[in-house]
């Protein structure tokens, strides 16, 4: 993980202005990758605090126990008011150990406009040696307001070759090639893919949900995958195949059948609703009815561009 994100021009731009004296108080660091958004984050405050990873005080800030680098929200929860004014109180206060603080927000596109609205002020005008470094899997979610104080920093989807590289490094593995070319440049999504016997199960049941694009045929669908234990994975797949099929769409090239079924505008509206979808399963127990509502949308939305091409 550290090699790829320590490659990317997103890194280097940052590590330029560390090095240049010339920080900006606030960053959005845009990363698709919903499952290592948090540590590319960390390794990007390493870097602000010019620490090593061994070192203690390096072992300290990835164990999330360094004073003056502050995680929000807690692992696997979403941002509430009560996160929001603990950030706006302790940015108040002195760094307890260094010069500086940092305070890092994983997860943003799932913060609500009202918390997004409380943030603007600090972000735009923050204390004196107060900094801030935002983290979003998406940035459609995310206030222009907001946009317009940071400094967005975008980590493209990493190549094949490099997936793969990655994959290797961790463990080789016979799944490694199919999920590097599967995976759609997320890590996460292709280190997904190889924990587990369940690759094809997913990957067959993603299929059928993207090429059904008739209404009366999604509440059996639905209920057929509703149940299933890998709820995450199964989102994070049907994602890739629109975004796959959005790719061939655009460069005219189609040849999977989901690109030949749904509209180009249909296609980029879908991966946001997945996204969305994704979000909310962390707070939806009734998967199968999250999974008919993001259909219904998804196909209503392709329904209507093809009576506009008509």
């Amino acid at each position: 993980m550290k090699q790829l994100i320590c490659n990317t021009t997103a890194y280097k731009v940052f590590c330029g202005d560390k090095d240049s004296g010339k920080l900006s108080h606030a960053y959005m660091l845009h990363f698709a990758d919903t499952q290592n958004l948090r540590a590319a984050l960390k390794i990007f405050a390493l870097r602000f605090f010019g620490l090593d990873e061994n070192s203690v005080d390096g072992k300290r800030l990835l164990k999330e126990a360094l004073p003056d680098c502050r995680i929000f929200p807690e692992e696997g929860k979403k941002l509430n008011a009560e996160a929001v004014s603990a950030i706006l109180d302790d940015s108040a206060l002195r760094p307890l150990e260094r010069d500086r603080k940092l305070f890092i927000i994983c997860g943003f596109e799932q913060a609500s406009a009202l918390l997004q609205n409380k943030l603007l002020k600090t972000l735009e005008e923050p204390p004196a040696g107060v900094y801030f470094l935002l983290g979003a899997t998406s940035l459609s979610p995310v206030l222009d307001t907001v946009r317009s104080r940071v400094k967005t920093l975008t980590i493209a989807p990493f190549t094949e070759s490099e997936i793969f590289a990655a994959l290797e490094r961790k463990a080789s593995n016979p799944l490694n090639a199919d999920a590097a070319k599967s995976c759609g440049g997320i890590l996460g999504a292709a280190e997904n893919m190889v924990g587990g016997g369940w690759f094809k199960e997913v990957r067959a049941a993603a299929n059928e949900i993207c090429t059904t694009v008739k209404v009366e045929d999604i509440g059996a669908v639905a209920a057929k995958y509703g149940d299933t234990q890998y709820k995450n994975e199964l989102l994070t797949e049907i994602q890739l195949n629109f975004y796959n099929a959005l790719c061939e769409v655009s460069r005219g090239d189609i040849q999977v059948e989901i690109a030949k079924l749904w509209q180009k505008a249909a296609l980029i509206y879908a991966i946001e609703s997945v996204n969305k979808a994704c979000a909310d399963v962390k707070f939806n127990a009734y998967f199968q009815g999250l999974l008919y509502d993001m259909m219904l949308r998804n196909i209503e939305e392709n329904d209507r561009w093809l009576k506009l091409q008509a």
